[in-house]
């Protein structure tokens, strides 16, 4: 029971409160609030505590109009949900009051809440209408006034207090007067006189501000129409009017048109034309003169040898009150005429001219008279245009049109002659004849093509009877002189290879189509056999004597991807690490082996995959990917370089042979491969070294190994079975190393000349970043040996071979093979004085090969 007394006991308190204050909230908002912008804390001030006002439901209770304010459920307050616009709710009432009912629940009670809407100056100055017209006589004195209507302002207070202004004017000013009511007059006075012939039309702005903070302005633009009065009398914008008219005149004939103005307007600008006079007074008859448009005409023939001048007095009065009147004269000047015009005809004429015409050449006889006398019937006659043509005179009134410059039909066909007459009256008359002149054609232009070189490309492999290029050549010439026929002249392809040794013409590729120029493939081209074939087309035309042009044109074959990657061979020694070995072939694939010491490092080359592709561009640009194993395999491949290198150290958990898949792919679209095996047979790193050493020593075939597996036991077996000789050797050998150290020192003193070595230094060439070293001499071939020797595969240049251009060769450090470790310094053949020197030197290090190679093998293992 405790739980319910709390909340009866505050609503008591509560209902106490509210009857000692009268039970009423009041809140003030401005207008125009926005959306969410609270009122007041209504909850707290009817007294809930914090939460009893979403428990008690305390709510607004809606009147049959849509609210503006609303109460936030969760915190009580009486905010703004929509536009509240004062000027709509209360319109000019002043205060606005909203009075608003708020229920609450448990227990029911209802409060009242008024809500005040102070106005904010939201609303500009409103004229009744945007522009009002106003008429004011021209002849309305200073000082006249006019009232005028003022604006209203929807807003209440001092943003309702309106003063007005007008814009600037010298002939109106404005007069605002106060009522009782705060209520305000406005009349327009007349300062100046008006004239409406200055300015018909008076603009101006009646600007009404209220008295808000900023201040809002409405206008109503006043149009003042000036009406007119009859203080003006038309006038002529000249006082005399001179004109001349040839006396053979025809009657109607308009001798001019007055113009007369009037600057009032309605009836007092009305005027009529009236002739009042004539001098000389008796031809008065001879002219008539619209009373409207002003136009004076001819009625009659004049006559120059009776009267030279008229004189003629013209009146315009207006339909004002009373009439005004304005006066001119027109003075007529009658000329005398030239009343006959030449005449031309054309007596004979021969037509077509031929294009080839000698200058001088008759084309036709003209004869020309005029039936005048005296100096209007002298005729000068002339020809236009003036070239190719022109006129001699035979005799009195006798013309020949002769040939005077080079005719040339392709640049004009025909000529349109025109033969002009003129008299020497004043004015003189024209007459014209026309001669139409055709001319004929010869044949004096050889056929044009419009290039002197056709470039074509053509995809190889294409179809025959495939269109490749169309040619066209211009013959200016008509008729037969101007058909061409088109054929290929002379062109070819030979003396190469790719033409199959021998020269081929150009008619056995392609045809040209007589009468379009189409040139056409007669057989598939492939580029391989043929990159360009240049060739002429001739085009000849069918006039007499025939004419001729020529065009070379140059095919370019465009290369397709036709050609699969072929696999090279191993080129030079057997091999050895750094060379791939070719052990067998087929159609597609290559199988190849090569072998590699146990323990050798990460990015030890082993082999090198060499490949090309007898296409061209993206077609021959190859690159090699490892198919299999595929995953972590000790062996990788380089995408462009070939190269076969271990990826890591190899172990002997990898094996005695490690076989790889190696697809040579090119770029082309679609792309081709070949498929190499390659067989890595993995040794120790002495036998290695010792298959290295001897493949270096060998001047032809080397050291070989069979492919896969067995190849690798058998080098193995054969090592083991030659070790105890290689013991016994040593003995031998250091022999003889004592002997070529001795002989050595005795080398010493012999002559520089006696070296046996070329008479050129040796050449070192790099061919690529990812490829070998070679070295090339003319005569005598050098093999050197140090700790920083080049990578893996080396060719030696046969003498016939030039060195390739460019710089030197690369100052680099390739990783070393594997060596013995104790070659300690650079051992250079080359520089040895004597052969047999030479051998023994090479003896030594193999005994120190075989020595070390022999223990490994005689220890137990």
């Amino acid at each position: 029971m405790g739980v319910w007394w709390g909340p009866v006991l505050r609503a008591l308190v509560l209902q106490a409160a509210w009857a000692l204050g009268g039970g009423q909230v009041r809140y003030s908002v401005p207008e125009e609030a926005k959306a969410g912008t609270v009122v007041g804390r209504l909850a707290q001030d009817l007294g809930l505590e914090t939460g009893e006002a979403e428990a008690r439901r305390l709510r607004l209770v809606s009147q049959g109009r849509r609210a503006s304010v609303e109460v936030s459920g969760a915190s009580g307050a009486l905010v703004v949900s929509s536009r509240l616009d004062r000027e709509e709710l209360c319109g000019k009432s002043a205060p606005c009051a909203l009075r608003l009912e708020v229920l609450v629940e448990r227990p029911l009670r209802v409060f009242h809440v008024e809500l005040e809407v102070t106005d904010i100056n939201d609303n500009a100055p409103l004229f009744p209408a945007a522009g009002k017209n106003l008429s004011i006589a021209e002849s309305s004195l200073p000082g006249s006034r006019f009232p005028l209507e003022g604006a209203t302002d929807a807003d209440i207070g001092s943003n309702a207090q309106l003063s007005y202004t007008l814009s600037p004017s010298e002939h109106f000013t404005l007069d605002v007067k106060s009522s009782d009511n705060n209520r305000k007059s406005l009349f327009l006075v007349l300062a100046k006189s008006l004239d409406r012939e200055t300015l018909p039309v008076h603009r101006l702005v009646l600007t009404a501000s209220d008295g808000g903070r900023p201040s809002l302005t409405g206008t109503m633009e006043l149009v003042i129409s000036v009406l007119d009065a009859n203080d003006n009398a038309p006038q002529f914008n000249q006082s005399v009017y001179k004109v001349q008219l040839l006396e053979n005149a025809i009657e109607g004939t308009l001798l001019m048109r007055l113009n007369a103005t009037d600057p009032d307007e309605g009836l007092n600008k009305e005027f009529s034309y009236s002739i009042v006079s004539s001098v000389p007074a008796g031809n008065r008859d001879l002219f008539s003169i619209d009373q409207k448009t002003g136009e004076i005409r001819l009625t009659s023939h004049l006559d120059f040898e009776a009267v030279q001048l008229h004189e003629l007095q013209i009146e315009a009065r207006d339909k004002g009150t009373p009439p005004l009147s304005g006066h001119c004269s027109v003075e007529l000047e009658v000329l005398d005429v030239n009343d006959n015009a030449p005449e031309v005809w054309v007596t004979s004429l021969s037509v077509p001219v031929p294009e080839d015409a000698a200058v001088g050449t008759v084309v036709a006889l003209l004869s020309v008279s005029d039936r005048d006398s005296g100096a209007n019937g002298r005729v000068r006659c002339a020809v236009w245009p003036a070239a190719p043509f022109g006129l001699v005179s035979t005799f009195a009134g006798s013309y020949s049109l002769v040939l005077r410059e080079a005719l040339d039909r392709e640049r004009v066909s025909e000529y349109e002659v025109e033969v002009r007459a003129e008299d020497g009256g004043s004015p003189s008359l024209r007459a014209r004849r026309g001669v139409r002149v055709p001319v004929s054609d010869v044949n004096d232009n050889a056929p044009a093509f419009a290039q002197a070189v056709y470039t074509v490309l053509a995809r190889e492999n294409n179809a025959a009877g495939a269109e490749l290029a169309r040619l066209w050549a211009r013959d200016p010439d008509e008729a037969d002189n101007g058909r061409v026929r088109y054929s290929v002249w002379e062109g070819g392809v030979g003396g190469g290879a790719s033409a199959g040794g021998g020269w081929r013409p150009a008619s056995s590729y392609v045809s040209v189509d007589a009468e379009s120029g189409r040139v056409w493939a007669l057989q598939p081209l492939d580029y391989e056999e043929v990159q360009v074939l240049q060739f002429e087309v001739r085009a000849v035309d069918a006039g007499e004597p025939p004419l001729c042009g020529n065009a070379t044109v140059q095919l370019f074959v465009v290369d397709e991807n036709d050609n699969a990657p072929a696999l090279l061979g191993a080129g030079g020694g057997g091999p050895g690490p750094g060379a791939a070995g070719s052990a067998a072939s087929g159609p597609g694939s290559e199988a190849l082996w090569a072998w590699a010491a146990w323990g050798a490092p990460a990015g030890q080359v082993v082999a090198k995959i060499r490949a090309v592709d007898a296409d061209s561009g993206y077609n021959a640009w190859l690159r090699y990917e490892l198919w299999e194993p595929r995953g972590k395999g000790p062996f990788r491949v380089g995408l462009y370089s070939g190269e076969v290198s271990t990826a890591r150290a190899l172990e002997e958990a990898d094996g005695p042979r490690q076989r790889l898949v190696i697809v040579v792919r090119d770029h082309g679209e679609p792309a081709r491969s070949v498929t190499a095996t390659l067989s890595v047979s993995l040794v120790e790193g002495a036998e290695a070294a010792l298959a290295a050493a001897g493949s270096s020593s060998s001047s032809g075939a080397g050291l070989r190994l069979g492919a896969g597996a067995e190849g690798g036991a058998a080098a193995a077996g054969a090592v083991a079975t030659t070790n105890v000789w290689l013991v016994v050797a040593i003995c031998a050998v250091s022999s003889l190393f004592l002997l070529a150290v001795v002989l050595y020192g005795a080398s010493r003193w012999a002559p520089r000349a006696g070296v046996l070595s070329g008479p050129g230094p040796a050449t070192l060439v790099c061919a690529s970043e990812v490829g070998s070293w070679s070295y090339s001499q003319r005569q005598s071939r050098s093999l050197c040996v140090a700790d920083g020797a080049g990578k893996s595969d080396l060719m030696v240049f046969s003498p016939n071979i030039p060195p390739p251009p460019g710089p030197a060769a690369k100052e680099t450090q390739p990783e070393p093979p594997v060596l013995l470790d104790t070659v300690s310094g650079p051992l250079c053949l080359a520089s040895c004085p004597f052969p047999l020197v030479a051998v023994l030197v090479r003896l030594l290090s193999l005994s120190i090969l075989s020595c070390s190679l022999g223990r490994r093998w005689w220890e137990p293992r």
